[in-house]
């Protein structure tokens, strides 16, 4: 188990890396999802597609557990180490042009850890509400989940992430109310006494793992059939 959370946190630092270098050539990552936007198409009639928003811990989803993912009509629009103005550029080409019935939001964290520069809990409010905002002008159900606890960043030791991310959740939580969208806490079901996430659903403090994925799962669910009653 050791010998696995070494591995973990070696790959992390590696992704968040490659990250780095790819951001000087496309800064929100269009390229990533442009080809497979294409070949997407329209929703079929009566399809009640739902696009996932995030960075990596969506992105990782659909490696840990593609299951989740077949068979219904889930798409995956994560890319690993985003921030919330990365995604608030592509949020139109990876969100709105697919014309999904519900958007499921997860995103922060990686603005917490400063992945494209300093960032106050307000900047990254700015950008989620800007995305809800979007979304609703655009007819599209909004599920807003809240940050995964986390520790430390592997990438980016000692920054003392979860006051920030309770901060940050609290928010979204009242946003959520307010723009009568879904609040989706995974944070209650996952976090430990650090405040940080339990160490059976992750390998490296911040990505869950298969087991993670297992808890978030029926979470989301209950929430897109919520947003799809609205």
């Amino acid at each position: 188990m050791k010998t696995l959370r070494i591995l973990a946190v070696v790959l992390t630092i590696m992704a968040f890396q490659n990250v780095q270098a790819q951001q000087n050539d496309d800064w929100p990552n269009f390229k990533k999802y442009r080809e497979a936007n294409a070949a997407l198409g329209q929703p079929a009639a009566n399809e009640q597609r739902v696009v996932f928003m995030g960075n990596s811990i969506t992105e990782g989803w659909i490696n840990h557990s593609p299951e989740f993912f077949k068979g219904r009509p889930y798409i995956n629009r994560g890319i690993g180490g985003q921030t919330t103005p990365q995604m608030l550029v592509r949020f139109r080409a990876d969100v709105v042009a697919l014309k999904p019935k519900v958007v499921v939001l997860l995103c922060g964290i990686n603005d917490i850890a400063g992945n494209t520069g300093p960032s106050t809990l307000e900047m990254i409010q700015d950008n989620i509400a800007s995305m809800t905002e979007i979304a609703m002008a655009n007819n599209i159900k909004v599920v807003l989940s809240s940050v995964l606890p986390a520790y430390d960043f592997p990438w980016r030791p000692n920054m003392v992430p979860a006051p920030k991310v309770i901060a940050l959740n609290k928010w979204i939580k009242a946003y959520a109310a307010s723009k009568k969208a879904i609040y989706l806490d995974y944070f209650s079901a996952m976090v430990d006494e650090r405040m940080g996430m339990k160490s059976i659903y992750h390998n490296d403090e911040v990505h869950p793992n298969k087991l993670g994925y297992s808890v978030m799962e029926p979470l989301a669910e209950q929430a897109i059939k919520a947003a799809l009653k609205k």
